[in-house]
């Protein structure tokens, strides 16, 4: 998590960082490092943890509480019923994700902004980032993933510090921690979602090939501009033809443990 947050700036001296807490392990995951992060950094930043309790039915809020009023947290929750929103636009067996992220981004930037924040930390993670990847490639038709660092249209800059962090290892880390974790009733109920399908397609290749998520985040890192069809990037880097690259682009094995390797480091 340094080192994302260190090749990509994610945070400066002074910030004043809104950590969004879902109750789920990758959230809680962020909080805690940042927290140790804080401790060791040497600059200053404060975190400010926010929740939305979204009115699930049974949503078991306390639990959250409990856990950050006993570890010390600057805590708040925010109460906004967008569960009534969502199952009343949304009809029975589609989706809610798209939604439910709207309303919820929606109100995330309003309470960063009344608190004063300079930053919003999401706990996405490297799975959730190479989904993404793949959802564009397969039904948006665009080559893009989820940036680590990114400028809202309203000026909210919104971080992801765990962009290079593995599931398997937040998953192991918050059983070690015994975080509370709390269910999703929404979203997390739902069995049809594309990204759901499309994160069991790269769990399935990587029961094939172990490496194969590390070579997908190299991949995002390693982007040769001019093997791509966007006319219009051609014409901003002032290509007329692109240069044939060694081994006609495949990833030598030396290449791959070197772009590989940090990503597999303590």
């Amino acid at each position: 998590m340094s080192r994302a947050v260190m090749d990509f700036q994610m945070l400066a001296d002074g910030d004043r960082v809104m950590v969004c807490v879902s109750g789920g392990k990758d959230s809680y995951t962020m909080l805690d490092r940042l927290r140790d992060l804080q401790r060791r950094a040497p600059i200053r930043f404060e975190l400010i943890v926010v929740n939305i309790d979204q009115g699930h039915p049974g949503y078991p809020a306390d639990r959250l509480r409990g856990y950050m009023r006993d570890e010390a947290y600057d805590f708040t929750m925010i109460e906004e019923d967008t569960y009534a929103i969502v199952t009343s636009k949304i009809a029975a067996g589609k989706t809610y994700c798209s939604l439910c992220s709207r309303l919820r981004r929606g109100i995330l930037y309003r309470v960063a902004k009344e608190m004063r924040c300079t930053k919003i930390a999401l706990g996405h993670h490297r799975d959730d980032i190479l989904q993404t990847l793949l959802l564009n490639l397969f039904f948006a038709g665009k080559l893009a993933a989820m940036p680590p660092k990114l400028m809202a249209q309203d000026g909210h800059i919104v971080i992801r510090p765990l962009a290079y962090c593995a599931e398997e290892d937040i998953a192991a880390y918050a059983r070690h921690k015994a975080f509370p974790i709390l269910p999703c009733d929404l979203c997390g109920s739902q069995d049809n979602l594309q990204r759901k399908i499309v994160g069991q397609m790269i769990n399935d290749l990587a029961s094939k090939h172990p490496d194969i998520k590390s070579v997908m985040l190299a991949a995002t890192q390693n982007v040769v501009a001019s093997h791509l069809l966007d006319k219009d990037l051609w014409s901003s880097l002032g290509l007329e033809a692109a240069r044939e690259l060694e081994n006609d682009g495949l990833l030598r094995p030396d290449a791959l443990v070197r772009l590989s390797g940090p990503f597999a480091e303590g």
